[in-house]
């Protein structure tokens, strides 16, 4: 195997090699789930640390659930209760968790750029769980493999991101894993929500969906995060409606079998029409079953003794 990542902080610092280990890795994990009994003994007796500084359901959940599903002990800090009020800073609490055997410390933080630092001070493995603006790698991932799984492929197909680029860090993850994938890549949006130079990570942009929306094979809705605008970026949550929702029949405007997916949660009616969330192309259920998949993956692939998936 070529993943021998002491922590997964960035898709963008993974090869296309790592990235189809990844890939390769998933199947028998969310082959447990048809099982009666949805556990293997392949982290046993590892403690799992969810250190998250910002809301979060989906993510949060899809870790603990797949930690406990490897048969890991997990620990959820509270941050409104633990020392981080009383000032401590993320280096010691994050040394403090070390010192009490934490093997992974799953972080998600406000600042771009903190699991980076904790990582480089730690010996416990770090998964970031989101940072910043700036990247959500298993959300990149689990997208990744949803795409996989339906299309047998990656190389080749049009992937759209539609929405809010300039905050989501899942779009930089995304981008990062289509592009060295092979996925050709676009991008839609309003202007003030595309970021200067995004063509650098090889990506097209588009400023109008209808256009953007052709022959796509994939189209990723992205959700307008309000609490994330310190200024208003639209005009008007109408404009955008009329502008820039994917809606059924804009979906017909897509190649025939196209994929739509969110990575929740979504604002319907906003940046996604219901008949379009709840059509027979959306997957955006599975992605949430995927990441259970994915995350188990990756504790496993982070794994320095692993062995078999099935055993410990």
């Amino acid at each position: 195997m070529s993943f021998k990542c002491k922590d997964l902080l960035g898709i963008e610092y993974l090869d296309k090699k790592d990235l189809q280990v990844v890939l390769d890795s998933v199947k028998p994990f969310k082959s447990l789930f048809t099982r009666s009994v949805k556990k293997t003994p392949t982290l046993i007796g590892k403690t799992v640390v969810m250190l998250f500084y910002e809301p979060s359901t989906r993510t949060r959940t899809s870790f603990e659930i797949a930690a406990k599903r490897l048969s890991a002990d997990v620990v959820n800090v509270a941050i409104n209760t633990s020392s981080v009020i009383k000032g401590e800073s993320l280096i010691d609490t994050g040394k403090t968790l070390e010192a009490m055997n934490a093997d992974y410390i799953i972080i998600r933080h406000s600042m771009s750029g903190a699991p980076y630092m904790l990582a480089k001070n730690l010996a416990a493995s770090v998964i970031n769980a989101g940072d910043g603006f700036h990247e959500h790698p298993t959300q990149g991932l689990l997208d990744l493999y949803t795409i996989y799984e339906k299309k047998k492929k990656i190389e080749g197909l049009r992937v759209l991101l539609v929405g809010d680029i300039l905050h989501s860090r899942v779009a930089k993850s995304n981008i990062w894993a289509l592009t060295k994938m092979g996925a050709e890549v676009a991008v839609v949006g309003p202007p003030t929500l595309i970021p200067l130079n995004i063509e650098e990570l090889g990506v097209k942009v588009y400023y109008d969906l209808d256009e953007a929306i052709k022959k796509a094979d994939v189209i990723n809705i992205l959700r307008i995060q309000l609490e994330r605008q310190f200024e208003s970026l639209f005009p008007s949550v109408h404009e955008y409606v009329e502008l820039y929702q994917v809606t059924k029949e804009r979906l017909a405007m897509a190649k025939p079998k196209v994929l739509v997916m969110h990575p929740g949660p979504m604002n319907r009616g906003i940046e996604i029409s219901s008949d379009a969330a709840d059509s027979s192309n959306a997957v955006i259920n599975e992605q949430v079953t995927n990441g259970i998949a994915v995350r188990m993956a990756v504790l496993y692939l982070l794994n320095p003794r692993r062995g078999n998936v099935y055993s410990n």
